[in-house]
């Protein structure tokens, strides 16, 4: 079931650069660890495209979370 680690470190460097504006490389780091892991424990399978849509998704809901928590102007 372990895919070739190239293949995740591949995904990571696409999200890095994906997010670079919104989120620092640790945090990136941490959704694919974390949706890697996901997809292991739930579904069972750890195929790389799953993972980056897992990530990709906990990235977006993340910034959207920080874009509600900044301060607004005019507000």
């Amino acid at each position: 079931m372990a895919q070739d680690l190239q293949a995740y470190e591949e995904l990571t460097e696409r999200l890095r650069k994906e997010f670079a504006a919104i989120h620092p490389v640790s945090t990136v780091n941490r959704c694919v660890s974390a949706a890697l892991h996901g997809a292991q424990d739930v579904i069972g399978s750890d195929e790389p495209d799953l993972v980056e849509k897992i990530a990709r998704r906990h990235l977006r809901v993340l910034a959207i979370v920080a874009a509600e928590r900044s301060p607004r102007i005019g507000g």
